[in-house]
């Protein structure tokens, strides 16, 4: 009996060794952006636990003050440390669901200029920004058009209101309600061309079928971004953007 437990304690310490020694190796050689306990990098990939760090930016509606403070000033020094420039904004309270806490402003620095400017928006939605801009819109506009992004024309992110506008009270809240979507109707490339959402989405449009396949790499790029994703191919609401948001739940559409 006493050979037999100093046996399973033998083999328990060679099996703790083991994990100890994988994870040393998977700290060391696998990519920062797939690990959830390595700090978020937005000048990295979109790596596998890109997404969940992300959302350690979020806070919830009953989160008290400390707490909305000290996670939106990690947030905004993640995008400093990315060359970002951005200013903490004043909360909305526009009455009911229309609430925005952990609010910023992206003011200019590596990033592609948003047209207008000026966008109160949650703080995890300007790390979504600058990831699509860095790792999806970026490459994509260079591989296709061999010219790089100069703005993203849109058509806000903060509007208080329901889902398309309804008057329906038991129709759920637009993220836009909480600041934490963004409506994308059209890029303008360095070069002066401009792809946009309600003419070039079919491929019919100037841009033709090249233009179609930059927002379609935009989209499919938004997927693992964003948390919802919807285009003209989603409904008529959405024929002439991409909104993109942080919401809770998840669709590409």
């Amino acid at each position: 009996m006493k050979r037999d437990f100093a046996d399973f304690w033998n083999l328990l310490w060679e099996a703790l060794l083991g994990v100890c020694a994988a994870f040393a190796l998977l700290n060391v050689f696998a990519p920062p952006q797939d690990l959830p306990w390595k700090p978020l990098d937005l000048n990295r990939p979109i790596g596998q636990a890109t997404a969940a760090k992300v959302s350690d930016f979020a806070v919830a509606f009953s989160a008290p003050r400390e707490e909305v403070e000290a996670v939106t000033t990690a947030c905004i020094q993640t995008l400093r440390d990315a060359g970002v420039e951005v200013r903490r904004a004043e909360d909305i309270d526009g009455g009911g669901f229309c609430q925005v806490r952990n609010a910023v402003v992206i003011t200019g620095g590596e990033i592609t200029p948003l047209r207008p400017g000026g966008l109160t928006m949650q703080c995890p939605l300007a790390v979504r920004y600058v990831l699509w801009d860095r790792q999806v819109l970026r490459p994509a506009a260079q591989s296709i058009y061999g010219s790089a992004p100069a703005s993203v024309n849109n058509f806000g992110t903060y509007s208080c209101r329901r889902i398309y506008g309804s008057t329906d009270e038991s129709d759920r809240p637009s993220e836009h309600a909480r600041a934490n979507a963004l409506d994308v109707a059209s890029v303008t490339l360095a070069d002066g061309r401009t792809v946009s959402v309600e003419a070039d989405w079919s491929g019919q449009g100037p841009q033709g079928t090249e233009g179609s396949g930059f927002l379609r790499a935009l989209r499919n790029g938004a997927c693992r971004v964003f948390a919802t994703v919807l285009t003209p191919d989603y409904n008529e609401a959405h024929r002439d953007h991409l909104h993109l948001d942080g919401a809770p739940r998840g669709l590409c559409a």
